[in-house]
């Protein structure tokens, strides 16, 4: 269902029986690991996430990584001209 490295691919499934027996599948909660950085970069003017990623990780789909790592849902969030991001190491 998701793709290999989504930030969902190791959240484990579970099933929900509804009153009328119907299955529901989803996917349980999760939850953010501390994610420590291995470097720091300072944002720039017209900067995206995903270009961010693809600089450091060589994949711009694992934007989440930084967002983890900073603790943010969002990732326009993590734009603020001249903050300081944390980069964790593309595994984790």
């Amino acid at each position: 269902m998701f793709f290999k490295g989504s930030r969902y691919e190791k959240v484990p499934n579970a099933t929900y029986i509804d009153a009328d027996g119907r299955e529901i599948h989803y996917k349980t909660t999760r939850f953010i690991a501390d994610t420590p950085a291995v470097t720091g970069y300072r944002v720039v003017a017209g900067e995206r996430l995903d270009h961010i990623a693809w600089r450091h990780f060589r994949d711009p789909e694992r934007f989440w990584r930084i967002c983890d790592a900073n603790r943010a849902l969002w990732p326009d969030d993590l734009l603020e001209l001249e903050a300081i991001l944390r980069i964790p190491a593309s595994e984790g």
